[in-house]
C-alpha cells in the first residue's frame, strides 16, 4: 500500500522538532549540527529572532490578499534588490522552480516581441539543476531527472560543462535566446564557474544579442560571500532566478531581470496566486536587511576561509574517505572516494548534516552565520565520521 505521504524522497529516519541557529533538536533528544541549511535555505540558521519577529509581527496584520492588489511588503522587497543589483524590476514566486518557469518565459517573449519569434531556444548545461517543473527538467536534460516524463518540454540544448568550442559554435545558432547556467553548480556537485568564464559568458551574450540567464537559486544570497556569486566576476546578467536564501526558511523566490529582458512580460503575461505574499515578504526583508549588509559578508568569507582550512585538514587526515575540496564561499564540496551517501549516513551517527550531491560530492551549506566554535565543532564530528569509515 502506498503510503499517505508520496514515496518520491528516500527520507533519513530523522525527525527534528526544534532547531535554534546551526543546531538542530532530533524528538528523542539528540542534537545535530545542521551543515546542509535545509539545502541552502536556511541562510541565518533556525528560529532566529529577527525572522520570527518579521513573520510574528506580520500574522497579525495579513497573511494574504493576492496580487490582484498592491502588496507593501513585496514592493519595498524589491525595491530592495533592484537597488542592490543590476535588476531593474523583478517578479515574486513561490520557489526556485517557478523562477525557473518564469526565466523561460521572460526569455522567449523577449525575442518574441522583438520581432525574432525563432528564438526560442536556451542553452543549458550537463550537471545542472533548475528545479523539477517541465522547464527545470528539459533544461537540465539528465536521465535521471528526465526519464519517464517525456514529450518534453522541447527548445533547450545541452553542453558539456566546460566544453569552450561547444558553446561558441551553439551560441552562434539563429535560435538562441539565452545562456542558462548556475555560477557554481549545487546538485551537480559543487562546480564553480570560474569568473574568467562568467565573463567570455557575458562576451559571447552580447556578441550574438543573447540573454544571460543566471540561475543563483542556491549560490546566491550571500552564499559565495557577495550577495550574490556573479558579481565576483563583475559581470551583471539579463535574467536571473533567486530562491531558498531569500526567505531564509519561508517559501520565497523570484526572478530579477532588466528592463529590457523583461518588456515582454506585460499585464496578463503571468501570475502567481501566493507569490509575494505578505509574510513571505515580511521575511523576505528581514533576511535581506541582514545578509547584504558589507560586513555581514565580510563575515561569511571569514568563515568560508576557517571553515575550507578545516575541511582540507579532513581530507589530509583521511585520504582513504576524500579525494579534495571544492567550492566557493560557504558553499562546499567534498570530492569522495567512498560513497558520498556513506559519509552521508556516517554523518548521522556522529550528529552532523551534510547532503549528497552528483560527481560523488557531499555538500556543506550551513547558515551563513554559523559560530566558529560550530566550525570546529563541525571539524570534529566530521573527523569522527570519516574515522568510522576508514575503519570499515
Amino acid at each position: 500500500m502506498i503510503p499517505s505521504v508520496l514515496p518520491t524522497y528516500n527520507r533519513a529516519p530523522l525527525s527534528f522538532v526544534k532547531g535554534e541557529g546551526s543546531w538542530l533538536t532530533e524528538a528523542d533528544g539528540r542534537r545535530f549540527l545542521d551543515l546542509g541549511a535545509g539545502i541552502a535555505v536556511n541562510v541565518l540558521g533556525h528560529a532566529h529572532p529577527a525572522l520570527v519577529a518579521a513573520l510574528t509581527a506580520q500574522a497579525e496584520q495579513v497573511w494574504h490578499v493576492s496580487n490582484v492588489y498592491t502588496i507593501p511588503q513585496q514592493q519595498a522587497l524589491a525595491d530592495k534588490l533592484v537597488a542592490a543589483t543590476f535588476a531593474d524590476t523583478c517578479f515574486f514566486t513561490n520557489s526556485g522552480t517557478e523562477a525557473c518557469e518564469l526565466a523561460v518565459k521572460m526569455a522567449r517573449k523577449h525575442f518574441y516581441d522583438a520581432g525574432k519569434p525563432e528564438r526560442t531556444t536556451i542553452i543549458a548545461f550537463e550537471g545542472s539543476f533548475h528545479g523539477r517543473s517541465s522547464a527545470g527538467i528539459a533544461a537540465a536534460g539528465s536521465e535521471k531527472m528526465t526519464k519517464g516524463f517525456g514529450p518534453l518540454l522541447p527548445g533547450f540544448i545541452h553542453l558539456p560543462f566546460g566544453d569552450h568550442e561547444a558553446l561558441t559554435a551553439a551560441a552562434a545558432r539563429p535560435d538562441i535566446a539565452g545562456i542558462l547556467v548556475e555560477p557554481v553548480q549545487g546538485e551537480g556537485g559543487i562546480r564553480p564557474l570560474p569568473d574568467q568564464c562568467l565573463k567570455g559568458l557575458r562576451d559571447l551574450c552580447d556578441e550574438h544579442g543573447i540573454l544571460m540567464m543566471l540561475d543563483e537559486v542556491q549560490c546566491g544570497m550571500g552564499r559565495t560571500g557577495k550577495l550574490f556569486a556573479h558579481e565576483w566576476a563583475g559581470v551583471t546578467p539579463d535574467i536571473m532566478m533567486v530562491a531558498k536564501g531569500i526567505g531564509g526558511g519561508f517559501p520565497l523566490g523570484a526572478v530579477l531581470a532588466s528592463e529590457a529582458a523583461a518588456s515582454g512580460m506585460t499585464a496578463g503575461t503571468h501570475g502567481s496566486t501566493y507569490g509575494g505574499n505578505p509574510l513571505a515578504c515580511a521575511v523576505g526583508n528581514a533576511v535581506m536587511d541582514i545578509v547584504s549588509d558589507d560586513a555581514f559578508l565580510a563575515e561569511v568569507n571569514r568563515k568560508a576561509g576557517l571553515l575550507r582550512q578545516k575541511l582540507e585538514g579532513l581530507v589530509a587526515s583521511h585520504p582513504t574517505v576524500f579525494e579534495g575540496v571544492r567550492g566557493s564561499g560557504l558553499m562546499l564540496g567534498l570530492k569522495c572516494k567512498v560513497t558520498n551517501t556513506d559519509v552521508v549516513k556516517a554523518g548521522y551517527g556522529t550528529g552532523v548534516l551534510v547532503i549528497g550531491a552528483g560527481d560523488n560530492v557531499v555538500r556543506l551549506l550551513p547558515a551563513l552565520n554559523l559560530t566558529d566554535d560550530d566550525i570546529a565543532e563541525a571539524a570534529v564530528r566530521l573527523d569522527k565520521a570519516a574515522a568510522s569509515l576508514d575503519a570499515a
